[in-house]
């Protein structure tokens, strides 16, 4: 699969630096992966989840939360936000589902 972006990986790991062994680590795997379907991504992370089209990896024994949009087809992993637990808890990044394909934003009224 290829990563989008590994910018992020490496920002995250600058700030927490206890976390840089362990996103190296889900970097290793995702790359070398050759995913057909959830089931495959679940078989390669066991403690991955689905939330709405979002995969949510546990990092690091759980400390850390790696959000990314598993565009299988394309054969790319788009990172949405890494976060700790706390951050993770709070739930903003909820808000960051991305849209269906074909949605249109609601007509303004005049």
């Amino acid at each position: 699969m290829h990563v989008v972006s590994r910018k992020k990986l490496k920002e995250f790991a600058k700030a927490y630096p206890a976390s840089e062994t362990a996103l190296e680590s889900w970097y290793r795997l995702v790359k070398n992966a050759r995913w057909s379907s959830f089931a495959d991504v679940r078989s390669d992370y066991p403690s991955v989840d689905q939330v709405g089209s979002l995969a949510v990896f546990n990092i690091g024994g759980n400390k850390f939360r790696l959000i990314a949009v598993v565009m299988i087809k394309a054969g790319k992993v788009y990172i949405r936000a890494i976060l700790t637990h706390a951050e993770y808890d709070r739930g903003s990044w909820k808000g960051d589902q991305p849209k269906p394909k074909g949605t249109k934003k609601p007509k303004e009224k005049e």
